[in-house]
């Protein structure tokens, strides 16, 4: 099992065992590069410590645990917890700022700890039988334990189709779960007992005015930015060239003194690039800064993606998957813009509500019999955001409401509801219980944290996309080249500060994230500030009618999930023909079909990754040639 995660500590391992559990632990050094291997053990050695993560206000932590009599065995971040477990038990997780999965074992009261940090940051999945209880960071680790068979769980993909995220405990595979964040979970030969120990609320909304808000924004984001250098190695940025990454970069440059590494990946179609956008802020910051354009031959690299993923790898992930190999040659840890998003309303679909809302002052008979024909007629450009994929969007979104209406935002783009209809077998349909994906999404828009319908889809976002999706693609595309990312805008510090503002400081005027992109007119020229969202992208529609289309092909006429009943492959026929012709962009949707084709080889046949990468690279050359 250890050695599966070896990519996610290269640094060492490091084993306890007793006639009731066996811990392991792979190392990435970050701080106390000689004294900090793991598991840690208190002073009395009756708890055992493994951890994975950063706790980055344990200077603080520990200064206060030494005033009350504590000792400590190395000088690494998280032998804290131990210390605070002591004092304070499972409450221990209320004192922590940073990104944690971690384990305590009790020797003495035979029970596990185990916990997550406030935003899911950290991954930690596990599996029980009648004997054992079994868990790990990544779950390919549970299956290496032997006590497991990959099966797949209809259920997990039949809303993963929509949500384009497993959500609540799912995953992929039968029997594999994983804990969720801001819980804690407590095992004894009893049972399993969990607690959520945080949420966040949007409904106190602080009084200050406007400018004080966005000088308390700077300085909250700055000393956050500040702890998350907590390190004993170099620490690098990503610098994506849009408002979220780069504004760390820059706060980062202002706080270390030499020139910071900064890294960014670009593609040779211009509406997809950002490198003009990062250049010119490193040159203004004499930042080290490090550039690499990739070509579309990248989809070579999805087979090992997915294996790092165990789960499809999102289009998104590409990109982090990239600059983190890139950014690995040169530093251990780097800083992202991960969760500016979600906390700052900076999605279209935020903004998007109200454009919905004035198209449907139209009477719901003239969008159906007028505008619905000249719409779908659009041509598709397969660029980014494209007029027809904007047009069909808010069509579509005019026959919902409130949150049913931005739960089919969110997939819009992915299966609806009446396109998994069409694909799943009703063999299938009939084996899955829990149906209602729309569920998993209106659990939380609905809930009482949030009065605004701006807040709404924020908490929405971050009870759902946030820990299941945005941060899984970071930390597994990260880690897969044992680099360590820390996102300051996922601090929950931050995130509760962004509750609490005005939503005419998060959308004014149809600017997405105003606050922040007051905020970052102090570090950035204002060619930046005023682009529009972009973020890591890549023109795969294109590439879907060119170097892919044999591989796709291949690929879904022998489709594995058709074959079991579980697809149906006139659909999926349907798809690729109507990508191919032009008629519509379903780049999406096929590249979530083409994921799980691989998976299906790699999980399920035991097909290497080498294998399953000839596959893939046969394909694409001969579509080039």
């Amino acid at each position: 099992m250890t050695r599966c995660l070896i990519h996610r500590g290269p640094d060492g391992t490091g084993f306890y065992e007793d006639d009731r559990i066996s811990l392991g632990h792979t190392r990435l050094s970050i701080i106390d590069l000689e004294g900090g291997a793991q598991p840690i053990s208190n002073e009395d050695d009756n708890l055992q410590l493994v951890c994975n993560g950063e706790i980055y206000n344990s200077p603080l932590l520990r200064r206060q645990l030494l005033g009350r009599g504590h000792s400590f065995k190395t000088l690494t971040d998280v032998e804290v917890i131990l210390h605070l477990y002591e004092e304070h038990g499972e409450k221990c997780v209320n004192y922590l700022r940073g990104m944690f999965a971690f384990a305590i074992w009790d020797t003495q009261k035979g029970t596990l700890f185990l916990a997550r940090d406030h935003l899911g940051q950290k991954p930690l999945f596990y599996f029980q039988t009648e004997s054992a209880f079994v868990f790990a960071s990544e779950i390919k680790a549970l299956f290496a334990s032997a006590l497991l068979e990959p099966q797949l769980d209809l259920e997990g993909l039949w809303h993963y189709m929509s949500l384009r995220f497993m959500p609540d405990e799912y995953s992929l595979f039968s029997g594999v779960k994983k804990l969720a964040a801001a819980t804690t979970m407590t095992v004894t030969s009893e049972g399993i007992s969990k607690n959520k120990y945080w949420t966040v609320d949007f409904k106190d909304k602080a009084s200050a005015s406007d400018k004080d808000l966005i000088e308390h924004l700077n300085s909250e984001l700055v000393d956050t930015v500040e702890t998350h250098l907590l390190s004993d190695v170099r620490v690098g940025s990503f610098l994506s060239g849009g408002i979220d990454s780069t504004t760390i970069a820059c706060m980062m440059a202002e706080k270390i003194a030499e020139p910071i590494p900064a890294f960014s990946i670009g593609v040779r179609e211009q509406s997809f690039n950002e490198l003009p956008a990062a250049r010119m802020v490193a040159e203004k910051y004499g930042m080290e800064w490090h550039e690499k354009v990739v070509e579309a031959d990248l989809i070579s690299l999805l087979p090992r993606m997915i294996h790092h993923m165990d789960e499809p790898a999102d289009p998104y992930g590409v990109g982090v998957y990239l600059v983190s190999a890139f950014a690995r040659e040169f530093v251990k840890v780097a800083l992202s813009g991960d969760g500016a998003d979600e906390s700052f309303a900076g999605y279209d679909r935020y903004a998007g509500q109200r454009v919905v809302d004035y198209y449907c002052m139209l009477p719901k008979w003239f969008r159906n019999k007028v505008m619905q024909p000249v719409i779908t007629r659009l041509p598709e450009t397969y660029a980014y955001k494209s007029l027809a994929q904007k047009a069909l969007w808010v069509h579509a979104m005019s026959f919902h409401l409130a949150g049913e209406r931005y739960a089919e935002s969110m997939g819009f783009l992915r299966f609806t509801p009446e396109a998994k209809e069409r694909l799943f077998s009703s063999q299938a349909k009939s084996q899955i219980n829990d149906y209602e994906s729309i569920q998993k999404i209106l659990v939380h828009f609905d809930a009482d944290n949030a009065n605004e319908l701006i807040d709404q889809m924020l908490y929405t976002d971050q009870m759902t996309r946030i820990p299941d999706h945005n941060l899984v693609i970071g930390d597994r595309m990260s880690m897969a080249h044992s680099l360590e990312v820390r996102a300051p805008f996922v601090d929950y510090k931050i995130v509760e500060f962004a509750a609490r503002l005005p939503t005419r400081l998060k959308i004014r005027r149809g600017c997405l994230k105003y606050i922040l992109r007051k905020v970052s007119e102090r570090y950035l020229p204002r060619q930046v500030t005023k682009r529009p969202k972009q973020g890591f992208g890549f023109p795969l529609g294109v590439w879907m009618r060119t170097d892919l289309v044999d591989l796709l092909r291949h690929l879904l006429r022998d489709s594995r999930f058709a074959a079991l009943g579980i697809f149906d492959q006139s659909y999926m026929d349907v798809l690729l023909e109507e990508h191919l012709s032009g008629r519509r962009d379903h780049n999406y949707r096929l590249w979530i079909l083409l994921n799980l084709e691989l998976i299906h080889r790699m999980y399920f046949e035991n097909q290497s990754i080498d294998d399953v990468t000839e596959l893939v690279q046969r394909y694409v050359t001969r579509a080039q040639n």
